[in-house]
Formats: C-alpha cells, sequence, structure tokens
C-alpha cells in the first residue's frame, strides 16, 4: 500500500513571531513560524491581514530573529531550527520567495539538549548573532558586508559552558562598542555531584555578559551577577544614546532592570485581585516600542494582562521603573508591534489578533513603581488591580487558528455535496466546536426578493472611465426590469433599455454607450440618450451572444452567426456573416487585450459536443483556427485573459495568456490553453463540478479578472500567489451572476437565486476550508454522536478552575467592589456609551480574561448535548464534586430496553504532581430524554482507576481502566463486570472493536489485538506491535490493520500478516491462542509495520472519509498545531512510480529551506515508508523554469504534464 500524503489545512497555531521590513520600503511586515511553515503577513489598508508568502520549510522552526545591517534598507531573517544549521533568509519581492543568504552547519540534526537553535539573539545595531542551545553550547557568528555590499557571516566562535542550563538570551544595546549579549544561566554541576539533592535547592541563577571582541574576535564572559531563581526572560533596554543599555530582566513577580556596574532596579507586577496566593506571575511575551530616544515596553502575563514599563533614566543611570496596567487579551506566544500602529498578537490557543491601538496607557490604572515597593518581613508589598474592557487597543481583525484540535469527525450531517469536519478546538473558555467546510467563506451583503423569478442579470456602469457601476439590469421571462445603484438601489424606467422583452446580454460598448440584446435585436444606447436598433432578418431570433467593449457577435436560431464591430464614428457595423452547421450552443469573445483595436479569438460551442475558436482578424475573419471535441455539449464558455506576470500560473514569468474554460452538460468544467498566435488548443484540464452544468462568468477579484462558475454550488477560479486554484464557495446554489462594483462594496458579485437578488462578497482568498464557530465552556476532550437524533455529545474538562456558580458568585462579588472604584464606574460610563446589550451583559468576558485561577487538584467539566444544525446547546450538565469527564461513547446494550445510551468516564481528584494520582474513577451511563436533546443520569459504578477509553462490543460495554480491559453488562443499579484481561503493559487510551476482534492501544506500547471467547467468555491478547510506541490517536482501517499516531509526530499503520490472521480465525478449539508462548515479553505474534511518515506535529485524530463526490477515501488527520491533512492511497502502480521519481528529483533540485535534509526529516523517528509527500512535490510550481524542465525531461514528461498530475491527486482528495 502507497500512499500520498497532503496537508490540507496548514497550522495555524504560532510557535514564533518577528516582525521588520522584509520587503524594503517604508511598510513592516510579519514573519510567523507555524511549526514547519514559515508565513510572511502583512496589514492591508483596511487593517486586514494578508498572507503575502507561506513556505513549508521540512524543518522544526524553533526560534526566528530579523536584523539589519548598519545603513542598509532591508532586514534579513536569521531562523534557529531543528537542521543543526544557522540559516539567513532574505526575501525575494520580484520572485515572491524567501532566497537562503547563508546556511552554516555547526551540529547535528534534531531537537537535541546540546546542539544551538533554541535560542537566538542579536546585536540590536546588526553586528553580531548568537545562536543557543538548552545547555552548554552557544555559538557567535560575525555578521559584515563584502566590497558589493552582500551580506557575510564567520565562522563560529565558542561561548559554551558545560553543565548550565539556559533560560533565555538577547543582545544587549550597547552603541557601536563591543557587541555584548546577557543570557539567564543556572550551574547544575554541583547539583549533578550531590546525591542527598541539597545542592539542587541551592542552585542559583545568574545572569551573565557575553562580550565579543571584534578586535580579537573572541568571545568572553564579561560579568555575571546572582538573580531571582524566578528570572525566566530577557527583554533588551534600548541603549547607544537612546537609552540606558542594559537589560530587563522578568521574574516571577517582578520586574528588574540591571546592566553591569548598576544597581538593581525592581518593581513588582500587579496581580489580579482573585488570584489564589500560592500562584505567582510570570511575563510570557514582550514587544518593545521606540520612536528615536522615546520607548516603552509592553509586557503580558501569563494571565493575559499586558503592562507598560517605563524607565525613569539621567543618561545611562535608570532612577525608576514603573509599572502600569495596559490591556487584558489572550495569552500570547509572541507579540509584534508595527511602526503604523497595529499589535500583532499571536495568541497561544485560539485565534490570532492584530490590534490597533486607540491610546499607549497614559490614563490613571493601577501602577506599580521601584520607587514605592515595600518590603515587609513576608517579602515584598504585592500591588492587586482589576482587569477592566480594553480601552487602549481595539481589536481590527482576527485570523482564525484551529490549535490545538482535540478531536475530530468527518460526517455529512446537513445532506450537503460534501461532507463537514466537525473539530474540537482550543482551550479553556476559548474552546469552540467548529464546522469545517471546505470553500471560500461569502459574506452576504443584501438579498431583495423580486416580482418574478428572474432567468439573468448584469451589472453595467456608464462610462468606461467610471468607478463604479450605475445599472443592475434583471431579465425575466417577458421583461427586462433595470434598477439604478445609488445610495439605494430602485427600479428606474428612463435608462434607454427595452424594458418590454427578455434580455440576452447587456454591456458597455466602447467608451461610454450601452448594448442591450434581446432575441428581437440588439438596441444601442449612445451616451446622448439617441438609440440604434439592429432588427433580425426574417423570422429569426438571437438565441446567443458575446461580446466585448468593442465588438459583438451574435448566433440567430439555425446556427448562423453574425459579427459586428464598432466604428471610428462609435456606431457599430456589420462586418461579416458565417453558417455552422447546426444550432449554437454557447459562444465567448476574449476581452481587448491592452493597447490592441480587437480581440482576436470567438470561441463557439456547437451541440455536438465539440468547440471551435475562430479568427476575428479582419485578413482571416470567422475562419475556424482549431476546434476540440468534449465528453458532452458545452452550456458555456468563457475566455479568460491572464496578464503578463512574474510568477505566474506556474509560479513562472509568463507572458500574457488566454484560457478557454467551458461548462459542460455533465458537469465537467474544461479548462484548456488557447496559443496566442495559432489558436491552437493545448493542456487541457478538467474537473467535474456538480450535477449542474456549469455556467460560467468573469468577476473581478484583488483587481484580477477571475471566474465564477455555478454549477450544483458556486466555484471560484482565481489567481493566488502564481496558482490558479479553483475553489468551491460556501453558498447556495445560484443561477445567475455578474460582478457587482459600488461605493460601499468594492469588489462583489450579484447574483440570482429563485425569485431574490442576492448581493456578497468572497472573504479570505487561498483558504481551504471557512469555519462554523460553536462556542464552549471548558477544553473539550472528546465527543460522539448520536446515531439516529445527529446530536454531538461533547465532553469538556478543566484543571484548575472554578465551576460555573463559584464563578457567578465571584463575578457579582467583584463587580460590586469595583463599582465603587474608578475602574467600575469607567465600566458603567462605557456601557453607556456604547449602548450594546453584550457590552451591558458581561463587561468582562470569559474568552477574553480567562477563568479565575483554582487550586490546581481542583477540576470541572461538564457534558454538553449539542444540535448541530442550529449550533444550540439543548442540555447542559455539569459534574460535582472534583470529577472531571475524559472520555465517552454510545452504546447498544444487549436488553433493548433504553436504545442508545451514552457512557462517560471521569476521574475524581486527579493529580499529575508530584505523581501521579486519582481518588477514584466512575463510569456515568446517561440515556437520552426529550427525542435526543437531553441527558438523565441512570446510574454511575465506581472502578479503580481513569477510564480514558470505552467502546461498544457485542451489546457489552469495554472500558480501558489503567492497564486493565473490562466488559461490563448493564445492571439496574450499576454496571456488572462480566470479564477482564489484566495483562496491558501501561494505560490503555483507545479501544475499537470489529467482530470479535478487539484493537486496545496502550499509552506507550502501540497496539495490542485481543479475541473474545464467548463460549469461555476470556480476553486473549494474541498480536502486539515490536515497536514501543506513545499513541496518541488511533483509528480501525480494516479486518487486520490499524493506523496509529504517536507524541513524536509519526503516523504509521501496523498489519496483521495475513498467514497468522487465518490461522487464529481458524482455530476451532480455541487451545492455540490459549497456550501460545508471548514473544519478547509479549504476545505470541507481531504485526508488520506497513507505512511510516513523520508529519512533524502531534496528531490527535486519524478518521477514514472522502472529502468529495466521486473522489478517494483517504485518511484525515487533525495535530494539535491545528492542520487537517489526508493520506491518500495510490491506484496504480504508475502513479507510484511518477510520484516517487517526482519526489527524489525535488529533493535533490530544491532542498529545504532551513536546511534540514528532506528524506531526514520525513524518517526523524523511524525510516519513512510506502508514503510520498505530496507537499514536496507540490512546490514544483514554484521552482524556475529551467529547474522545471529538467526534472520533467528526466521524468520524460512536459511541465504541463507534471502539474496536471499534481492537480489530479489534488483534485483526488479535496
Amino acid at each position: 500500500m502507497y500512499l500520498y500524503g497532503l496537508t490540507l489545512q496548514q497550522a495555524t497555531g504560532v510557535v514564533c513571531a518577528t516582525y521588520g521590513n522584509f520587503v524594503g520600503g517604508k511598510s513592516q511586515e510579519i514573519i510567523v513560524a507555524r511549526g514547519k511553515v514559515l508565513d510572511l503577513l502583512r496589514p492591508d489598508d483596511r487593517g486586514k491581514l494578508q498572507t503575502l508568502l507561506s513556505v513549508e520549510v521540512f524543518g522544526a522552526i524553533r526560534s526566528l530573529v530579523q536584523f539589519r545591517l548598519t545603513g542598509s534598507q532591508k532586514d534579513y531573517i536569521v531562523v534557529g531550527s531543528d537542521s543543526g544549521r544557522i540559516v539567513i533568509l532574505e526575501y525575494n519581492k520580484e520572485k515572491n520567495i524567501f532566497e537562503k543568504i547563508h546556511q552554516e552547519t555547526f551540529g547535528k540534526s534534531g531537537c537535541r539538549r546540546i546542539v544551538p537553535g533554541q535560542y537566538l539573539a542579536v546585536d540590536p545595531k546588526g553586528r553580531a548573532v548568537m545562536i543557543g542551545a538548552c545547555e552548554k553550547q552557544k555559538l557567535v557568528y560575525v555578521l559584515n558586508r563584502d566590497t558589493s555590499a552582500r551580506l557575510t557571516i564567520s565562522s563560529p566562535l565558542e561561548a559554551h559552558k558545560s553543565h548550565t542550563v539556559v533560560y533565555s538570551i538577547a543582545g544587549v544595546d550597547c552603541g557601536f562598542d563591543n557587541p555584548i549579549f546577557a543570557a539567564i544561566e543556572l550551574d547544575y554541576s554541583e547539583a549533578d555531584q550531590d546525591s542527598t539533592g541539597q545542592a539542587a535547592s541551592e542552585a542559583q541563577k545568574h545572569l551573565t555578559f557575553y562580550e565579543l571582541d571584534l578586535g580579537l574576535n573572541h568571545v568572553s564572559r564579561r560579568w555575571s551577577e546572582p538573580i531571582d531563581n524566578g528570572a525566566n526572560m530577557l527583554v533588551t533596554v534600548p541603549g547607544g544614546g537612546d537609552g540606558p543599555s542594559g537589560v530587563l530582566v522578568c521574574a516571577e513577580n517582578f520586574v528588574i532592570y540591571k546592566n553591569q556596574g548598576h544597581p538593581d532596579v525592581r518593581a513588582v507586577i500587579p496581580r489580579r485581585a482573585d488570584l489564589p496566593a500560592e500562584r505567582g506571575v510570570l511575563i510570557v511575551s514582550a514587544a518593545t516600542h521606540r520612536i528615536k530616544s522615546i520607548f516603552f515596553f509592553l509586557l503580558q502575563t501569563e494571565y493575559g494582562d499586558i503592562f507598560k514599563v517605563t524607565l525613569e533614566h539621567d543618561n545611562d543611570r535608570v532612577s525608576e521603573l514603573k509599572i502600569k496596567y495596559f490591556d487584558t487579551i489572550p495569552v500570547t506566544t509572541a507579540m509584534c508591534l508595527l511602526k503604523s500602529g497595529f499589535l500583532f498578537a499571536a495568541s497561544e490557543f485560539g485565534n490570532h489578533a492584530l490590534y490597533q491601538f486607540q491610546g499607549i496607557g497614559d490614563g490613571d490604572d493601577v501602577e506599580a513603581s521601584s520607587a514605592t515597593i515595600m518590603e515587609t518581613d513576608e517579602g515584598f508589598q504585592p500591588v492587586f488591580f482589576q482587569p477592566r474592557g480594553l480601552k487602549n487597543l481595539i481589536k481590527i481583525d482576527q485570523v482564525e487558528s484551529l490549535m490545538p484540535i482535540m478531536d475530530m469527525k468527518v460526517i455529512n450531517l446537513f445532506e450537503e455535496e460534501t461532507p463537514q469536519i466537525f473539530t474540537l478546538c482550543g482551550r479553556g473558555p476559548r474552546s469552540s466546536l467548529r464546522i469545517l467546510r471546505p470553500g471560500l467563506a461569502v459574506s452576504e451583503m443584501a438579498v431583495s426578493q423580486l416580482p418574478g423569478v428572474p432567468s439573468a442579470v448584469w451589472t453595467v456602469k456608464k462610462s468606461a472611465s467610471d468607478e463604479f457601476d450605475a445599472y443592475i439590469v434583471v431579465s425575466f421571462a417577458n421583461a427586462t426590469l433595470v434598477l439604478s445603484i445609488g445610495e439605494t438601489v430602485e427600479e428606474v424606467s428612463n435608462s434607454g433599455f427595452l424594458d418590454t422583452t427578455p434580455s440576452l446580454a447587456v454591456s458597455l460598448l466602447g467608451e461610454d454607450s450601452l448594448m442591450q440584446v434581446h432575441p428581437g435585436g440588439i438596441r444601442h444606447i449612445r451616451e446622448d440618450g439617441r438609440i440604434n436598433e439592429w432588427k433580425t432578418p426574417g423570422k429569426k431570433t438571437i438565441v446567443k451572444v458575446g461580446s466585448n467593449r468593442s465588438q459583438v457577435v451574435i448566433a440567430l436560431s439555425g446556427g448562423e452567426l453574425i459579427y459586428f464591430e464598432m466604428d471610428e464614428t462609435r456606431q457599430l457595423m456589420e462586418v461579416e456573416k458565417h453558417e455552422m452547421t447546426g444550432d449554437v450552443a454557447c459562444l465567448d469573445i476574449a476581452p481587448v487585450p491592452e493597447g490592441r483595436k480587437r480581440s482576436r479569438f470567438l470561441a463557439v460551442g456547437s451541440y455536438d459536443s465539440t468547440i471551435r475558436i475562430l479568427s476575428l482578424d479582419p485578413d482571416d475573419c470567422m475562419q475556424v483556427l482549431s476546434m476540440q471535441s468534449v465528453s458532452s455539449p458545452p452550456e458555456s464558455l468563457l475566455l479568460l485573459e491572464v496578464q503578463a506576470s512574474v510568477g505566474g500560473e506556474d509560479g513562472a514569468d509568463r507572458p500574457a495568456s488566454v484560457f478557454l474554460n467551458a461548462g459542460l452538460q455533465n458537469g465537467v468544467l474544461y479548462r484548456t490553453e488557447v496559443d496566442m498566435v495559432t489558436g491552437n488548443l493545448s493542456d487541457t484540464r478538467s474537473r467535474f463540478l456538480g450535477l449542474r452544468p456549469p455556467k460560467l462568468f468573469a468577476c473581478m477579484v484583488r483587481g484580477r479578472r477571475a471566474m465564477l462558475c455555478l454549477s450544483s454550488r458556486p466555484w471560484l477560479g482565481y489567481i493566488h500567489r502564481g496558482h490558479f486554484l479553483l475553489t468551491p464557495l460556501s453558498y447556495e446554489t445560484l443561477e445567475y451572476a455578474a460582478s457587482f462594483s459600488s461605493d460601499q462594496c468594492a469588489e462583489g458579485v450579484v447574483a440570482v437565486a429563485g425569485d431574490a437578488l442576492r448581493v456578497f462578497t468572497i472573504e479570505r482568498l487561498g483558504e481551504t476550508f471557512n469555519e462554523t464557530v460553536v462556542p464552549l465552556r471548558y477544553t473539550p476532550r472528546k465527543f460522539v454522536l448520536h446515531p439516529k437524533k445527529k446530536h454531538l455529545v461533547i465532553v469538556e474538562s478543566d484543571q484548575g478552575a472554578f465551576t460555573a456558580e463559584e464563578r457567578e458568585a465571584a463575578r457579582k462579588e467583584c463587580l460590586e467592589a469595583a463599582g465603587l472604584g474608578e475602574n467600575g464606574n469607567a465600566n458603567a460610563d462605557q456601557m453607556q456609551e456604547n449602548g450594546d446589550d453584550e457590552e451591558k451583559e458581561d463587561p468582562l468576558p470569559d474568552e477574553q480574561y480567562g477563568y479565575p485561577k483554582a487550586e490546581s487538584d481542583k477540576w470541572v467539566s461538564c457534558i454538553r448535548v449539542l444540535d448541530p444544525r442550529s449550533g444550540n446547546t439543548t442540555c447542559l450538565l455539569e459534574l460535582q464534586d472534583n470529577e472531571a469527564a475524559f472520555s465517552v461513547c454510545t452504546v447498544n446494550f444487549s436488553d433493548k430496553e433504553y436504545g442508545t445510551l451514552v457512557a462517560v468516564g471521569t476521574a475524581k481528584g486527579l493529580q499529575f504532581w508530584p505523581k501521579r494520582q486519582v481518588s477514584v474513577g466512575f463510569i456515568h451511563i446517561y440515556r437520552f430524554v426529550e427525542d435526543g436533546k437531553a441527558l438523565e443520569l441512570l446510574h454511575k459504578t465506581q472502578v479503580d482507576g481513569v477510564p480514558l477509553a470505552l467502546c461498544q462490543f457485542q451489546g457489552k460495554l469495554l472500558a480501558g481502566i489503567g492497564p486493565v480491559l473490562r466488559l461490563y453488562d448493564l445492571g439496574k443499579r450499576k454496571l456488572l463486570r462480566k470479564c477482564e484481561n489484566k495483562l496491558f503493559p501501561n494505560t490503555i487510551v483507545s479501544i475499537h472493536s470489529y467482530r470479535d476482534r478487539i484493537y486496545v492501544g496502550d499509552i506507550q506500547e502501540s497496539f495490542h489485538y485481543v479475541k473474545y471467547r464467548r463460549d469461555e467468555n476470556q480476553l486473549y491478547i494474541f498480536a502486539d506491535d515490536s515497536v514501543p510506541r506513545w499513541l496518541t490517536a488511533s483509528y480501525h482501517i480494516d479486518f487486520d490493520t490499524m493506523a496509529g499516531s504517536d507524541k513524536f509526530g509519526n503516523i504509521y499503520f501496523v498489519r496483521l500478516p495475513q498467514d497468522v490472521s487465518d490461522e487464529i480465525e481458524e482455530d476451532p478449539t480455541g487451545g492455540k491462542i490459549k497456550w501460545e508462548q508471548g514473544r519478547l515479553n509479549g504476545a505470541p505474534n507481531k504485526m508488520e509495520e506497513i507505512v511510516q511518515f513523520h508529519v512533524g506535529d502531534v496528531v490527535t485524530c486519524l478518521q477514514k472519509a472522502s472529502l468529495i463526490p466521486g473522489g478517494g477515501e483517504c485518511i484525515i488527520y487533525g495535530t494539535v498545531m491545528g492542520s487537517l491533512g489526508a493520506l491518500l492511497a495510490f491506484t496504480s502502480r504508475e502513479d507510484v512510480d511518477f510520484f516517487a521519481h517526482l519526489e527524489m528529483h525535488m529533493r535533490q533540485e530544491h532542498p529545504p529551506l532551513c536546511g534540514r535534509d528532506h528524506m531526514a526529516y520525513r524518517s526523524a523517528y523511524f525510516p519513512v515508508k510506502d508514503v510520498i509527500d505530496g507537499d514536496l512535490c507540490e512546490q514544483f510550481p514554484t521552482l524556475a523554469p529551467d529547474l522545471q524542465r529538467k526534472i520533467a525531461d528526466e521524468l520524460d514528461r512536459t511541465p504541463g504534464e507534471i502539474l496536471k498530475k499534481l492537480e489530479d491527486v489534488r483534485n483526488r482528495i479535496i
């Protein structure tokens, strides 16, 4: 079995981020690392974040930093990854790629303790960079430029210190003196030698300054001083004339300013009033704002509160450090503060956000200062504050993030054409159920009812120079309605259009005249209101029409074509006639190319399933240039011109080209390129769009012509980052559409469906899925589907939080207390100003502020029944007494008294530290009441561990409780034990069953195959895996095969050899299983690993599904970083050979960006086996054209054929 692995939705979580001028010019961009993907983002004029470039680097990005050489206009990016190499990248604006400037090897690959890559720091003047490991090794590279102004890098200078753990490093700003780097270090050499543990408890963190002597080319330890043991982060303070230099040390509960030869300046971090006393406050992310010599810092705590830190200084002496409450936003991994007044917050979990500054924290909020710090016998006096609504920041955009995906199911619940992906995402109060649909999101601007059922709609401008459309023209069976577009849309009768007849086409002719084509003729409306009519000869009527700004071709009944062209006097003149052999099915003229008088090509589709390209040149007018037969009569044609571009259709530089798109009656979209000189057709692609024949319309997307295809659902064909994408829109079936532009909506679409007129715009281009979000209360763990009623049952649980009642009581108390203080009044004013219901309801929403923290051994949990159609929760049961739910399944017991029941596995008082323990576990049995909308507890059964896995099996319930697999039946008061097997190594985390086989997943020992002998009522383990695997997800593929994933980011399939499987099934007495000896301390038989692939991200859920009608079945997986991927099984050996060779050539010709070897990355833990990496193959279009041709020649193909293969295999998945 060979599989093709493809990422469908790139990781949405962010590991680290940095910002700078990478493109060159005034604007600032943000670079984010999403695990193994590097993205370049930029806020546009409207404050929406746009992705300029996204690159898969096939390696784990651990740190990012930007630097600029003195006097240059552009920033470089240094990347620390798991490749054992330091990589410096530059963004190339012309080619829209990251170019690797330098790649220096210093150690082994992989994330190791002593190989640098975890930490990066750069000298603020861009003269040197330090790359550090978690322990021991730190290397410094000197950066310079050669005579031709290219960046050079020195050989590494060592700053190692053995037996030392590093917590953070930063560059110290000391102007143009020797570069200095600061590090928080902990020496554990004594703790290693001392077995009593005394030295370990006395170990002390130090702040160490390393100096790079540029003259001697040597790094030395310049200064070291003990600091708080809670220190976790360093922030560079501006220096060199702009500030006092030195660093801010962020420690637990304190921020301390330190510099060599300067006394400590310490201030307390204000803490929330409701925080338990034993909990400290740590800073998790920081951003610095500096304009000339004015600077301040924004520091965010682990609870999401942002503080503004300012220093009172005189030259290089700091007299006071102030920490003032600024605002509260969800906890971030990185904050980027742009000069344009934006703050990009890369959230730790959940959606990322872009904020704009409304103020810079000059109000009278709670402030702690080094001048007012109070020391008592018990330590320093804390400063308390109460969070409030946003005052200094305002959210203007958000980037959806699925991180982390906890569970996923692919089901077609809504009877749509494609299934929906239901994912449980997020953590704590920011968790959600997200329903993903393949396609682009659409936002509806307006819907209005029309007096009848329209057949077509057009929009026209009054003159070519107008920015916006003037009329919407709607055609009915026997009339035409003209609506003018202004402040409102209203009917007009003085437009010059004939309204007593249906219309076939309405468009702008020349610079400023309008044309209406109706069955009886052509009506040409001049700008001064004069009307010219052309009537059809005899009893013939016009059936089809194609036109652009200066040419019109009409098809009369019987198959006669008549070609008109505008002359110098702006009259429409008949030029040529042409008889076709039969009736014309459809026709289209390409738009007039820039700088030309007319378009050269006319495409005509006939009912005999052919498409002809005719010339409109005066020399060979109406001559057939080429002909193509297709599988079904064409319904609609569209000639789409692609402007000359750099990095065009396939990433290469291309001249302008024309593509012929045809919607056929069998629902297929047929796409082929038209040669600009000869008119020949080449490079054909086809794709099935839906059950209705696609109708094709041109529309504008981001200033470029794009194609709207209306089949049983709408599709959009557009160019995105140099690739042509054909993506469905998540919208209902439409009949007819036209592009729409007004002052409220610059790039929209107006369409008709039924008797309604709809105006909508298309949101974020380039996305694979769009989502509907249903918020949840706690971190979701698992969910199941009610088989008949199609309701979802979700279990959610959180550690260290209060129950809903306790939270409500505390909040009331808080608001009453705050109502007396300044913040409360501010809130009250704010509410009156906004006058918004939501604001009145909840001034401090939990999604933004997080839940108040409780002791770590306190759990909250709930079981929710949710109707996915409406998104309403029909039942919510909060668990009491410190119980938390971890597993759920539906079960039908043999006695059919209650029908479908829900089993939920819970644990009471679960603790993970200092060692894992649980006071008691339970299995709750609920039955559905109120027609499946609510749950009622039947009984709960006490068990002696945490039931992490439950599964229905032959009318009974299988439970995995610690290392025991137990079979239960339903009793009146509790569950009754029927049989058990205690021979599992550690903890059972997953159970699947099929016929009389049970597939059990152990937390660290992979899969065990178990057989249930009914006659003996015994469970026998007959096969297991020879490789220890820390399971995170599992899925049953077939009778002998299981798919699993481990916590190191691998997906693997194991299969029981056929002969062993047959032997076990044919064992009539069962004696063989019973007395067989185990091998290697395990089961008597071992499974074979048939597939192995390193995804590079922890996979949390697996599911077998087909995402498109008629597509191949694939394994869909979801990961912790919020990405979705698919593994598709190849059906032919020929495809396997082709893609294996393409992958091999791509590995050689296009090595990954961050220096990791592709083969080694995909084999990071086990050698990759029988999986072809689609993500690497899909980088083929981004290669330079000569490199594409070189690879294509090696494969005996053309680049076009390779692109077609890549497109075909992708279309089989989604």
